[in-house]
This record gives C-alpha cells, sequence and structure tokens, in this order.
C-alpha cells in the first residue's frame, strides 16, 4: 500500500500560511477599535501557541476607553491599547522557550516597540499582509533592528491572499 499513490485527497484546502494568517484575521474580529483591527496568531512547528488582537488590557472596560486616533494624548487609543503582537505574546501561558524560531502571522507590519518585544521573545520569523506605513519612522526602527537580530519577515505573497468566508450557522 505504501508504494501506491491514491491521490484522493482535497487539493483546495489552506495552506500553512493561509490558515494561520486567517486565525491571524479571526483574531482581529475581536478588537472594539473602530478604525483598525489587528490580529496576532504565534506558531512554533504548525502548532498554535497564543493569540491575540488589538484591545484594551485585561480587566479595563473598554466602554470606557477614548478610541480616538486624534486629539489630546490621553484623549485617544494610543496611551491605552496592547497590540495584537504585544497581546500573543502576553497571553501565552507555557514556557516561553516554546517561541523560540516560532513565527508570528500578523496583518499589519509590526511597529518598533512591539519588535522589541518579538525579538525578546524569539521570535524567528514575522509574515504579514500589511505594510501600510512602511514609511513610518517606527516601521523604519522595526526593521533596523529586525535585520540587527536576525528576526526575517515576509508579506504573505498575493497567491496565498484570498476571500475565506466563514458561516457559523447550525444546519
Amino acid at each position: 500500500m505504501q508504494d501506491k499513490i491514491i491521490n484522493k485527497q482535497r487539493n483546495d484546502n489552506l495552506s500553512w500560511d493561509e490558515y494561520f494568517m486567517a486565525i491571524a484575521k479571526l483574531s482581529a474580529m475581536r478588537s472594539k477599535d473602530p478604525n483598525t483591527q489587528v490580529g496576532a496568531c504565534i506558531v512554533n512547528n504548525n502548532r498554535i501557541l497564543s493569540i491575540g488582537y488589538n484591545g484594551t488590557p485585561n480587566g479595563y472596560d473598554d466602554k470606557y476607553f477614548p478610541w480616538d486616533r486624534e486629539g489630546e494624548p490621553l484623549e485617544t487609543k494610543y496611551m491605552y491599547v496592547v497590540h495584537a503582537e504585544r497581546n500573543a505574546i502576553l497571553n501565552y501561558l507555557g514556557n516561553r522557550k516554546d517561541f523560540l524560531d516560532s513565527t508570528l502571522y500578523v496583518d499589519l507590519f509590526p511597529c518598533n516597540e512591539c519588535a522589541k518585544e518579538i525579538i525578546q521573545s524569539g521570535i524567528k520569523e514575522i509574515v504579514y499582509l500589511s505594510d501600510k506605513y512602511a514609511d513610518a519612522e517606527s516601521t523604519i526602527a522595526s526593521k533596523r533592528m529586525l535585520d540587527e537580530c536576525g528576526v526575517k519577515y515576509r508579506q504573505l505573497s498575493k497567491e496565498h491572499q484570498k476571500i475565506i468566508k466563514l458561516n457559523l450557522e447550525n444546519k
């Protein structure tokens, strides 16, 4: 039986990259940010270690949270929001050694603050969808640190970016 190829399995299944990015995108749907929803998924050896999305810290009632992008610093989201990458790292309850040589899947290229935590945690690859802030100083600094520390990053190839419809209806 081992030397006979049957080849009857589906061939339109998701690749690993598509699967883990879909988990990151699904996690982003938990974000209450009205402007930017970002999700992250940390994986090692094709096993999901942790997920996260951008939102308020645990215990902070986000109905009292300022979600504005502009205004006085204390009246905008930036002083309070926890980024998806940081949340995924902080949400993990296992042994941090599990992060060594792992991969982070994330919607948006990580900022410099998240890059520091990614590097410190031992994550060695980042797969992202969008780099819309590529010219921002925080992204330039992020890439400089990631390059120096040997963390690879790559945009999910266009051929693997697809629309996935999820139906949660019980039939």
